[in-house]
């Protein structure tokens, strides 16, 4: 997906000597005898200075600096973050609106914008998503997982705002239901999964991976919001089978947190392309609507061995991923595991710390590559300092694709650090 120009600014020039135009300033008397004349000249002070705070208070205030949308508030009322994390989380952000394109890659800066939202009460967030650039408009994309992210910015935004707002539900609905019906949850291969494309597609190569199993954190979220049992059932038949046909439990899960499964490409082929951190939410979704503890053990088992430097996933000091992008959804992979074990995952938000701090000091200066380009707050999308990450598009710097994933670590991080769960 191509990402919007960059927005440019005419630039305010200045006389050339020689242009044959004047450069004396002209001068204008207020002296007059006259009653009424000195009347009218206060009057037109009056109008002026009038004209003065117009320009230099109210048109300012719409026309934010970073925000393409108009705000009409007064600029009092503008929220201005105080905790330094917060500050970067919006400063990020503000890249992010300006590359705002509705689809996959701007799903994953709304729900960090969800995450930011619930511990600010930052009423721009909430029109941004709601009014200017509806979430229900995001489009699906092509890959079933595209609409995994558009259903879960929509609920995560549904969650946030007093689970009120039936259309964001609808959305999502239609949304899981719609790949559904297309034939996209299969067991053609053996096992029970949700597949790029549905089996007869032939335009371009089927698959499956945990990405498109996110679809099952969709179905749990919907079962919370509808009731409807039919989205548990199918939740429950990706993870464990139907009886006949396994699921993705019996096919990628080793124990002990290790997850096995085809090797490739990590986004055209490879179905673990987060080395198993992504079945944290997965687990994690299902042990919100069942608490069985067997999901939330999985889900610790998970996030320990992928935090573990020993097995090779992340840097031993500041925990970013070696060898992989897709960085938001990572952060939020862990802070899925940490949200339902607390106790047992308290080193997460120490060391989900360390790896932002990594990316915003650009490795204490030291990285080969710029992971946060400074004069405009861009991040880069792999974060590994020496570069050459495994995804799509890692080398890009504040593309929409680069911007969404930060801001949903960033707002994630940002939401955990700031309310903890309780223990």
């Amino acid at each position: 997906m191509s990402s919007p120009r960059e927005r440019g600014h005419p630039g305010r020039g200045t006389e050339r000597k020689g242009s044959g135009k004047s450069t004396h300033r002209t001068t204008w008397s207020l002296k007059t005898s006259s009653p009424r004349g000195r009347a009218a000249v206060a009057f037109g002070l009056v109008i002026i200075a009038g004209a003065a705070v117009l320009f230099a208070v109210v048109i300012p205030s719409q026309q934010r600096k970073g925000h393409d949308v108009p705000d009409d508030r007064p600029v009092a009322d503008v929220y201005r973050p105080s905790d330094p994390w917060v500050q970067r989380a919006y400063m990020i952000r503000d890249l992010y609106e300006k590359k705002y394109v509705p689809g996959w890659e701007a799903a994953n800066g709304a729900i960090g914008d969800a995450y930011l939202f619930a511990v600010t009460g930052d009423s721009a967030l909430l029109r941004f998503h709601m009014n200017v650039h509806p979430l229900t408009e995001l489009f699906n994309g092509s890959w079933v997982d595209d609409r995994a992210w558009d259903a879960l910015a929509e609920l995560t935004w549904w969650e946030f705002t007093g689970r009120t707002n039936r259309l964001l539900v609808e959305s999502a609905r239609e949304r899981y239901l719609s790949a559904k019906r297309e034939g996209r949850l299969s067991n053609h291969e053996g096992f029970w999964s949700w597949y790029n494309w549905p089996p007869s597609y032939t335009a371009e190569p089927v698959f499956t991976n945990s990405n498109m199993n996110q679809m099952v954190n969709v179905a749990c979220r919907l079962y919370e919001a509808t009731g409807d049992r039919t989205f548990l059932d199918d939740a429950r038949k990706v993870w464990h089978g139907d009886g006949k046909t396994p699921g993705i439990e019996k096919m990628w899960y080793r124990g002990k947190g290790l997850w096995k499964g085809t090797e490739g490409p990590a986004a055209f082929g490879k179905q673990l392309p987060w080395n198993g951190a992504e079945c944290c939410s997965i687990a994690a979704a299902l042990y919100r609507v069942t608490n069985d503890p067997k999901y939330r053990d999985i889900a610790v088992a998970t996030a320990r061995r992928i935090l573990d430097p020993k097995t090779g996933w992340v840097h031993p000091e500041r925990f970013y991923q070696l060898h992989m992008d897709g960085n938001g959804a990572f952060v939020h992979y862990l802070f899925d595991a940490y949200s339902i074990a607390p106790d047992k995952l308290a080193d997460v938000p120490s060391k989900v710390e360390r790896m932002l701090e990594h990316v915003w000091s650009n490795s204490d200066g030291k990285a080969r590559v710029t992971l946060h380009r400074e004069a405009d707050h861009g991040i880069r999308n792999g974060w590994n300092p020496q570069g050459g990450e495994d995804g799509y598009g890692v080398d890009g710097i504040g593309t929409l694709h680069a911007q969404s994933q930060a801001l949903r670590a960033f707002g994630v991080f940002c939401y955990y650090r700031l309310k903890p769960p309780s223990r």
